[in-house]
């Protein structure tokens, strides 16, 4: 084991602006989606549209390079599309039909003008599934803004959890060419805290508490493996972050992208398992 694959620990800790910054904004933003959620129609449709568009932004930014304005263009209406068709027929496969077109077009345009092509048709579905997945958790009939929040309370806990522990404990990197911040002891801080976490969400709402602590823990992993994904593209195309909008964390992306990977669980689980996040609990 290398001194490289190694971050420090308690003695070597150094508080930053982070410490502070990272949490304060991550639930600013949380607060804000949420609200949009119980405001209901159209404000989180235009909450995620105004996502997307900062989102798109960026990615298009990271593949393409200095030329992404056109792919960027594109994908911003193809999900704005999807959006906007999911307010008119939310049951119907208009929106998934829309995503699909605006894959193959973006997929086109990077090929015609030789801009990677797989990786700028990618961000219509990087973004365009967890947008449409978010509306149809929030249409759902069990508790739908309530699954929501403690889908938030997963992902922030994961996030603020992985950061405080990573921190405090040190310890081995878990890909240390991959993400050279994020070690094992900061993963499995943020499992548990989403586990804790998304159990005492459960409980309070009249839950089965262990069936919530054990759905926030494989949440949590999933919301990890997003993070991961985000190094990944940010590693391949030499990106430290994927904007600066957001302070504390860098960009949209940076702040979003376990939560693009957990609205997809989520949907996979209450829609194709059937599963009910909150364990028996009525809100």
């Amino acid at each position: 084991m290398t001194a490289q694959n190694i971050a420090p620990g308690f003695r070597a800790i150094r508080f930053t602006r982070e410490w502070i910054t990272r949490p304060v904004f991550a639930v600013v933003l949380a607060v804000a989606i949420i609200a949009a959620i119980f405001a209901g129609r159209p404000y989180l449709e235009i909450a995620v549209a105004v996502v997307v568009f900062a989102g798109a932004r960026e990615w298009h930014r990271m593949v393409g390079g200095g030329r992404y304005a056109v792919e960027f263009a594109a994908t911003t209406a193809a999900i704005w599309g999807a959006l906007a068709a999911y307010l008119l027929w939310e049951t119907s496969w208009v929106p998934q039909t829309i995503l699909a077109g605006g894959v193959l077009l973006v997929g086109l345009l990077g090929l015609v003008r030789r801009n990677n092509p797989v990786w700028n048709a990618a961000g219509v579905l990087y973004l365009g599934l967890p947008s449409l997945a978010m509306l149809a958790l929030r249409d759902q009939p069990h508790h739908a803004t309530w699954v929501i929040v403690g889908l938030f309370i997963v992902v922030w806990a994961t996030d603020t959890g992985a950061l405080f522990v990573g921190n405090l404990a040190g310890g081995r990197k878990i890909a240390p060419r991959l993400s050279p911040n994020k070690t094992w002891s900061g993963t499995i801080g943020g499992v548990i805290a989403a586990s804790v976490l998304n159990g005492a969400f459960v409980v309070m709402l009249g839950g089965n508490m262990l069936a919530g602590a054990v759905f926030g823990a494989g949440l949590a992993v999933v919301a990890h493996l997003g993070d991961l994904f985000e190094s990944l593209v940010k590693r391949i195309f030499h990106y430290k972050d994927s904007g600066s909008l957001i302070p504390g964390h860098g960009g949209v992306l940076d702040r979003i992208d376990s939560t693009l990977f957990a609205l997809v669980a989520m949907e996979i689980a209450v829609f194709v398992l059937h599963l009910d996040p909150l364990f028996g609990g009525t809100p």
